[in-house]
């Protein structure tokens, strides 16, 4: 059914209920998975432009990733990982079309409709701009907020 997955991480404990779907789903269609982080803090936005050296933020978004694939990997998984720099919905998408992924996964926070509106969703953006179909996977607010305090 699907061939090549992309999944956006976010290096939050969200990314446990996706990952947790994916390896599953890529199991069963025996897809390759390629995972995205995209850093979209100052030194990421301007690292070529600017000549920067790698924040320690991005350090750590990197071992995270390669950690993430490294894990996916255990189950038997192509995966490959990618750390884009930027607005994040424009990397996904970029990245989507460039990897010639057949399914987009995401968790989401399950933001209300005033909260996203306010903030924005990278979701909600992703599956509108993106011509790839997107599954979305509510990530657990509660398991996410016990990780967070750990």
């Amino acid at each position: 059914m699907y061939s090549h997955v992309l999944v956006p991480l976010e290096n939050s404990p969200y990314d446990q209920a996706i990952l947790a779907h994916v390896r599953t789903l890529a199991q069963l269609c025996q897809a390759k998975v390629t995972l995205i982080h995209v850093a979209d803090g100052f030194a990421a936005r301007n690292l070529q432009s600017l000549k920067l050296r790698e924040s320690e933020e991005i350090r750590a978004d990197r071992v995270y990733l390669d950690q993430c694939a490294a894990d996916l990997s255990t189950a038997a998984l192509d995966v490959d990982a990618v750390l884009a720099s930027g607005d994040a919905a424009t990397e996904i998408c970029a990245a989507a079309e460039r990897e010639s992924c057949d399914l987009i996964a995401m968790a989401t926070h399950g933001h209300g409709f005033l909260n996203d509106v306010v903030r924005g969703s990278v979701a909600n953006q992703v599956r509108h701009r993106c011509l790839v179909p997107v599954l979305l996977v509510r990530g657990d607010a509660a398991v996410a907020a016990t990780r967070a305090t750990r």
